[in-house]
């Protein structure tokens, strides 16, 4: 279904704009004038102007929803209706990209649409495991309790990305500065220093040869230097966004040092937290299985989830399938099977969310903390080579004249 923005006469001769959704532009008119519209003006992708340009491709980000979603239960509590709650929401909300959508699913809900029908034909923006709490929240009545829930995980998501993203700032900073700091070197320092000793004359020493043949390729081949990294990210993310290769890529992450165990920390929160929130909400068993799958982030979990569904919809315990994968502690296996077994699942998987959503922030922590002072290390070392390489000839100049 595309989305059309429409200008329009009605019968009474007013003027009246707003988006429809067809198949095409032609059913899209017609379905305009079986509404008794005279159609005067129509085009694809909202429209445009600047509320389009600033919501084409902007992200939404887990902390919006998590807003989104207290923001509604609060005012559905409230006592204000559906219809209301989304025209409020509409009119705070920042986000360009959610705010239309959310603007979009009023003017629905105001046709007739159930929530969840009007927020399914906004996938591209509104998470599936979002639409599906809410058609269960509709089934069951409970729709505040649904959103309530969503809130609930949005938070916990965006807390832990959050410290990820925080523990990460520090050293890819480091990084970067090492990078600029070689770079300037090479390019203009170590340049200078060549003139200098072809005026002095006398037998270099090889490593100074060595690192001067290195600052000449970048003098002059820079741009060759430029291309080989460009290839190396585009190939990368082409071989990435191929099944096999995000396979291979993302089991190779699990095996790094750290780095992969902090993977699969997450991913056990995720699950946890996940299944829990759908199972809180009603959602049955597969179906809350085949959402949590499409919601993970390491290709080899969600081969794991959906393979878990499967044989969850033959009958067998979930707890069978997540020992078989390989992918999951000891721990996620028992506190599953416990949970079975006592009927109390839910409470089983929220312990293992809260275990390693601490566990991940704690690793995280931990692993920045190591990364630090070895980054600076390396950085150290390295411009104190170069800085060597650079003087070692001017000492032995020194040590010749004395």
């Amino acid at each position: 279904m595309a989305q059309f923005s429409y200008t329009a006469m009605t019968p009474d001769g007013k003027k009246k704009t707003g988006k429809v959704e067809a198949k095409s532009k032609e059913v899209a008119v017609a379905n305009l004038k079986a509404e008794g519209l005279t159609v005067t003006k129509i085009e694809a992708g909202g429209g445009g102007g600047l509320k389009g340009v600033l919501s084409f491709g902007q992200k939404v980000k887990t902390r919006d929803f998590a807003i989104f979603c207290r923001q509604f239960t609060s005012i559905v509590r409230a006592g204000v209706s559906i219809v209301d709650a989304f025209q409020m929401l509409g009119d705070q909300t920042q986000n360009a990209a959610l705010k239309n959508a959310i603007e979009q699913t009023h003017s629905d809900i105001s046709k007739g649409d159930t929530l969840a029908a009007a927020m399914k034909k906004r996938g591209g923006v509104f998470p599936n495991m979002l639409t599906n709490m809410v058609e269960a929240g509709e089934a069951s009545g409970s729709l505040d309790v649904a959103f309530e829930r969503m809130s609930i995980q949005f938070e916990k998501d965006a807390k832990l990305e959050s410290a990820v993203k925080k523990a990460m700032i520090y050293p890819i900073v480091l990084i970067v500065v090492m990078i600029g700091v070689i770079c300037a070197m090479m390019l203009f320092v170590i340049p200078r220093f060549v003139g200098m000793f072809d005026e002095i004359g006398g037998e270099l020493p090889g490593v100074t040869k060595a690192l001067m043949n290195v600052s000449d390729f970048f003098v002059h081949y820079w741009w060759l230097l430029l291309i080989i990294v460009v290839a190396i990210v585009a190939g990368y993310k082409t071989f990435y966004a191929t099944q096999n290769g995000k396979e291979l890529i993302d089991r190779i992450k699990l095996r790094i040092p750290v780095f992969g165990g902090i993977q699969i920390k997450s991913a056990c929160a995720k699950l946890g937290r996940t299944l829990c929130t759908l199972l809180g909400a009603g959602v049955p068993m597969v179906d809350a299985l085949d959402i949590t799958a499409r919601s993970m982030d390491n290709e080899m979990y969600k081969k794991a989830m959906k393979d878990a569904k499967d044989q969850v919809t033959r009958g067998v315990a979930l707890s069978r399938p997540l020992k078989t994968s390989g992918l999951f502690p000891p721990m996620v296996i028992h506190m599953v099977s416990i949970g079975e077994e006592t009927g109390n699942i839910e409470q089983m998987l929220e312990n293992v969310a809260g275990y390693y959503e601490d566990d991940v922030q704690a690793a995280t922590e931990s692993m920045m903390a190591l990364m630090e002072p070895a980054i600076i290390i390396v950085m150290a070392g390295i411009v104190g080579f170069l800085v060597i390489a650079m003087l070692s000839p001017m000492f032995s100049l020194y040590e010749s004249l004395a």
